[in-house]
Parts: structure tokens; C-alpha cells; sequence
């Protein structure tokens, strides 16, 4: 009784301190990197123009929110990203459901997947821009169209990866296909769905950036590219910072949305320890 006592307190003890161990390890990493940074833009080996120290990067930043730039830009490439991942996660998740139980639409679409998911899709942004100009709808298309090839291909395999016995199991149980579908295929695919969808995620953030860059206007990309033009290597540094901010907490955001819709599944249950 005394060992299952002490067994009951050192268990949930020993998992604070690991979680607590790795979060101190992540930011032992990052300081260490940052701390690199600094001294080496300080020792003379690199020019502040090739490599402006963090402390005025750091100082950049600071100006740029204070003049609210960095809201705009971060706020424009925020919602390209977000508008055209959301697009590719919906378009992305119907169509590989689609593709999956339709034989037909298999065979209309998975030429098109075999062809265009290893081919870099920044090839076809002359080909929007002339078609959509270099607006809003023209970056967003953008990220649309390289993002939803994850989705819709971790989607299929997931659909298909069910296992049958449970597609068995429910029509002998008198359920027809739509309720097999809802209740059954897509909790069961659902992991895997969530996993295409964080490869889309970080994509659609890069793409946003890229075409920033490329079409200019508001929006981190596009700050960065004004800075290179004007030589000017600390904003250029800083909107890597920046970018790299944004999308750190779009990652740890989406990864938290992951653990809250698989709360029931295996892989958020903590192991049972003997």
C-alpha cells in the first residue's frame, strides 16, 4: 500500500520535471544561438553589414512597433497566409475525400496530384500575376495552390488507411455510408488530416513571405525586400526575426489545436508506467 502511495506521487513529480527539463532545453538552445549571434557581429569577424548584432536588430524591431509598422506588415502576411491556408485546408480535405471514395474523381485528379505536388509551384506566380495582377487575390491564389497539395495527399492516404474491420463492423451494424463516413472514416483519418495540415501550415506562411518579396507592397516579405534594396542589412535581419516569430507561434498554435482535437486519440494519452 505504502509503494502504491509513493508510486502515485513520484509519477506525476518525475513528468513535471521532464516537462520542465525539455522547456529548459528549448530555451537554453535558442539563447545559446542568439548569444552566438551577438558575439560573433561583435568580434569583428563579420562586418555589421554583413551581420548587424542582435542588440540593434533587437532595437529595429522596437521601432517598428512603436511606429506600428510591424503590426501592418505582420498583420497583411498574417492574413494572406491564414485566408490561403484555410482555402487549401478545406478545398484540400473535400478533395481527398472525394478522391478516396470516388473512383471517378480518383481518376480525374491524380494525374494532376502525381504531376504538380513535386513541381515548385513559384513557377506558376508570372503566370498569376498576369492573370490576377499583383493584388491580394494573386497572393492568396499563391498560397492556396501550394499548400493544398499536403493536404489533399495526407487526406487520401488517411482515407484510405482506415481499417476495414471497422468499416465492417459499422455496416454490420446497419450504418449507411454517410454516417460511416462522418463517424467512422474521418475520426479515424483525423491524425493523419491534422498532420497534412501542419505541412500546410508553415508552407503557406513561407509562400506568403515569398510572394511578399516578389510583388512587393505591405507585409513582412515585402519590408524585407525594400530593406535589401535600400542596403539596409539590419531591417532585413530584423523581418527574418520577425518571420521567424510569426511563425514559431503559428507552428505551437496549430500543434495545441492538434492535441485538443485528438484528446481522445493515443497519441496525447500519457504512457502507463508500471
Amino acid at each position: 500500500m505504502a509503494q502504491l502511495e509513493q508510486a502515485t506521487v513520484v509519477q506525476p513529480t518525475m513528468r513535471a520535471l521532464s516537462a520542465a527539463l525539455k522547456g529548459a532545453a528549448n530555451i537554453i538552445s535558442i539563447a545559446a544561438l542568439l548569444a552566438a549571434w551577438e558575439g560573433i557581429a561583435r568580434s569583428g569577424v563579420m562586418t555589421s553589414f554583413q551581420l548587424p548584432p542582435l542588440s540593434a536588430v533587437l532595437l529595429r524591431i522596437g521601432h517598428d512597433a512603436a511606429t506600428g509598422d510591424l503590426l501592418v506588415n505582420a498583420g497583411l502576411t498574417l492574413y494572406r497566409a491564414m485566408a490561403g491556408f484555410l482555402i487549401a485546408a478545406v478545398g484540400g480535405i473535400l478533395i481527398g475525400m472525394a478522391m478516396a471514395r470516388v473512383s471517378i474523381m480518383r481518376w480525374f485528379f491524380d494525374p494532376i496530384l502525381s504531376v504538380g505536388f513535386p513541381m515548385p509551384k513559384i513557377a506558376f506566380l508570372p503566370v498569376i500575376v498576369l492573370w490576377l495582377g499583383v493584388f491580394e487575390a494573386s497572393k492568396i491564389t499563391m498560397v492556396v495552390f501550394d499548400a493544398i497539395f499536403p493536404v489533399v495527399a495526407a487526406t487520401i492516404f488517411a482515407i484510405r488507411g482506415v481499417e476495414r474491420e471497422l468499416l465492417w463492423s459499422a455496416r454490420n451494424m446497419g450504418a449507411n455510408d454517410h454516417e460511416i463516413m462522418w463517424q467512422i472514416v474521418l475520426p479515424a483519418a483525423l491524425p493523419q488530416i491534422m498532420t497534412g495540415l501542419q505541412v500546410a501550415l508553415p508552407l503557406s506562411m513561407i509562400v506568403a513571405v515569398v510572394a511578399e518579396m516578389l510583388m512587393g507592397g505591405y507585409g513582412l516579405g515585402a519590408a524585407m525586400i525594400t530593406a535589401s534594396r535600400f542596403a539596409n542589412s539590419t531591417g532585413v535581419f530584423a523581418g527574418i526575426v520577425e518571420v521567424a516569430v510569426v511563425g514559431y507561434f503559428l507552428v505551437r498554435g496549430m500543434a495545441l489545436i492538434r492535441r485538443r482535437l485528438l484528446i481522445w486519440h493515443q497519441e496525447t494519452q500519457t504512457p502507463a508506467t508500471v
